[in-house]
């Protein structure tokens, strides 16, 4: 079974109808090999159906999200999707600032967080930013270490 039928099976395995659209979603992000903003995943989805709206997209992004199949992520160039890692249990991430390398962090540091009194904690998101081995030894290190912050 390759990955995009991996991922439409999961999607219809927690009751999402699959759609046509649903389905080139699927292989978007089961062929991308890194993350994607809004606009290039609505870009592709255009090309596929035009007229398609962005709520549409956006929508259809929310519901992936919220079913584990895709996960977003903060960059500093903003909000990113990418295929889920697969994880099974609760767990964050480190994440390459040069080639978003993305490695499971499987402990949670939520236990040991200081909560208000008071405060209900619903969820919560724990990544890590930084540089891989293969980026900081690469040739591209100079740049790498320009973006870092003392």
């Amino acid at each position: 079974m390759g990955e995009t039928e991996r991922i439409v099976q999961r999607m219809s395995d927690q009751g999402l109808r699959i759609t046509e659209q649903r389905r080139t979603l699927a292989q978007l992000f089961a062929e991308a090999p890194g993350y994607l903003t809004p606009k290039e995943i609505y870009d592709h989805m255009q090309r596929v159906y035009p007229g398609l709206s962005f709520d549409t997209v956006y929508r259809n992004l929310r519901v992936m999200q919220e079913l584990d199949v895709i996960e977003q992520f903060m960059l500093e160039e903003g909000v990113k999707f990418k295929r889920s890692c697969g994880e099974p249990h609760h767990h964050h991430h480190m994440i390459c600032l040069q080639c978003e390398k993305t490695v499971p962090i499987r402990s949670c540091p939520m236990p040991d967080t200081a909560v208000p009194s008071g405060f209900e904690v619903v969820r919560h998101k724990f990544e890590v930013y930084g540089y891989c081995a293969d980026c900081r030894e690469s040739g591209d290190r100079a740049q790498a270490s320009a973006g870092r912050t003392p």
